[in-house]
């Protein structure tokens, strides 16, 4: 079993903690873990930041392989935690055997795919155009490009997912894909679980002869702590998931830094669900047993939650919804939240839901132990006037809104912000008759899914998790799937370079044999 000490992972190195400690909770009840944690000192964070950049001068110019085998033995040696990562993570979360099983396979999987990417190398998007020196007026250069690595990331855990999206998640693999040392901020909620996943990735850099610093992990709850971090000139890239208000807080500190940076900020959503006449219709009481599930799953604590479901007020058509929406929520037992805070910040989201006009509770969980799943109903209009009622609930409730008209729901569609879903349920003669809604919405959000539900995020090449402001601080990024690696990397272009030295992406017998363009010509 690997010892958690509570200590600073800073490259190979431990660092002792000094002044006030924090503990972890038992989620479920409430009882200090025993190890005690410290806030990171201001010299401590000195340390990662320097030994940071010593490995980017060494580990920007691994080869692909080298890169692609220390992502792989990541995930061998979170793999090798066993058991004892899975225990502590359920003391930490209260998060199901199951649950954690499946979300530490996704994070090892994700660590693999990315080792695939950068394996097979075309994701640097190498470009090379020939010199023509017989060019008439002017003879051309030969100009050859592709993406490089930033340098050092931060990296901040989230709660609600203490593996996929913490210390070795998405960005984390992303950024080590690219070529970027990574310095992670625990989520204070989880500490020993992110400290035996630090040690695991430390592991792995050692036995892959990775340089000292290419990874560290800060632990902490000092909200300075993390103001340092985003602000300190040798980072150059942050990666966020959480709350609107911590990645705004982060996002504007990077704003002041005298050389600025990307803030890849992932900040949630409502991800509104739109169920269209011809889709209510035929199978309305299919879509409110998914709805239900798709709420209450994983006690709502997802960032695709959905948070509004808008659709006409057609009494013939919505009740067999509402009836089936509304038991399916009242025999919900409910579930124990990942933190105190978290359930009391849904606690006072749904209170001042319920009391704001316009808005009723229409349902609530008769057998909740904790936190109740709950349904408000609204309409179209309240909407429109309360912006309140589109802002994040993060728990296992929705808001109902209701519309008469059509042009009732095209116009709350053209109110909407940016979201990282939006969702449609549409059947026959709903996709003609709300060509103009399909159109609208592609401007709110990452993704559309159609005759689905938003919670659950495929990790693959094609997806996209992000979308516009304020869902992230980026549109033109996502935090899931290969894509991700692009975040972490900036082109560059060599002009009128002798073959020996030019990378091996841009040499021009290829030795990596990836795919590249060639005078406007794909080709291997």
């Amino acid at each position: 079993m690997a010892t958690i000490t509570g200590n600073q992972l800073i490259g190979f190195e431990e660092h002792q903690g000094i002044g006030i400690t924090f503990n972890a909770v038992n989620a479920a009840t409430g009882e200090k873990l025993p190890v005690d944690f410290f806030d990171t000192t201001e010299d401590q964070l000195e340390a990662a930041m320097q030994k940071a950049s010593q490995a980017f001068s060494v580990y920007k110019k691994k080869s692909p392989e080298q890169k692609a085998l220390f992502l792989e033995q990541i995930a061998a040696e979170i793999e090798a935690l066993g058991e004892e990562l899975i225990e502590i993570c359920q003391q930490e979360t209260a998060l199901p055997e199951q649950r954690l099983l499946g979300e530490r396979g996704r994070t090892c999987n994700q660590l693999r795919l990315f080792a695939s990417v950068v394996r097979e190398g075309s994701w640097v998007g190498a470009r090379i155009d020939t010199a023509q020196p017989e060019r008439k007026p002017i003879p051309k250069s030969d100009i050859r490009l592709m993406h490089i690595p930033l340098g050092p990331v931060a990296v901040f855990g989230a709660s609600n997912f203490p593996l996929a999206f913490s210390v070795a998640g998405g960005d984390t693999a992303s950024a080590l894909a690219a070529g970027c040392p990574v310095i992670v901020k625990g989520h204070p909620a989880h500490p020993n679980t992110s400290e035996l996943v630090g040690k695991a990735m430390l592991e792995a850099a050692q036995k892959c002869n990775m340089p000292d610093g290419i990874f560290s992990l800060l632990q902490g709850k000092a909200y300075e702590t993390s103001i340092k971090l985003v602000t300190h000139p040798i980072i150059k890239a942050v990666g966020f998931t959480g709350s609107y208000k911590g990645g705004k807080t982060l996002y504007n500190a990077v704003q002041k830094r005298e050389v600025p940076i990307p803030v890849y900020a992932e900040m949630g959503s409502t991800n509104p669900v739109f169920i269209l006449p011809e889709a209510m219709k035929k199978r309305g009481e299919a879509i409110a047993q998914g709805l239900a599930g798709s709420v209450t799953l994983g006690v709502g604590q997802f960032c695709t939650n959905p948070g509004l479901v808008l659709f006409q007020d057609i009494a013939s058509q919505t009740s067999e919804f509402s009836v089936t929406l509304s038991q399916a929520i009242e025999n919900h037992a409910g579930g124990t939240m990942l933190t105190n805070d978290i359930y009391n910040a849904y606690n006072n989201g749904t209170e001042v839901l319920e009391k704001t006009d316009g808005v009723k509770l229409s349902s609530k969980s008769k057998v909740a132990s904790n936190a109740s799943p709950m349904i408000f109903e609204t309409d179209v209009d309240t909407l429109l006037k309360q912006p309140i009622i589109s802002q994040e609930v993060f728990g296992p409730s929705t808001v109902i809104v209701k519309g008469n008209t059509k042009e009732a729901l095209l116009k709350a569609a053209e109110e909407l912000e940016g979201h990282l879903t939006v969702t449609i349920h549409a059947d026959g003669s709903d996709i003609v008759e709300y060509a103009e809604l399909f159109e609208i919405l592609r401007e709110k959000a990452g993704r559309i899914i159609l005759n689905g539900f938003p919670t659950g995020v495929e990790v693959c090449p094609s997806m996209m998790h992000g979308g516009p402001y304020p869902a992230t601080t980026d549109s033109r990024s996502t935090s899931v799937g290969t894509l991700a690696i692009m975040r972490f990397a900036r082109p560059m272009s060599f002009q009128d370079f002798p073959q020996e030295l030019l990378p091996d992406e841009l040499k021009t017998d290829n030795p990596l044999g990836i795919m590249r363009m060639v005078n406007g010509e794909l080709k291997r």
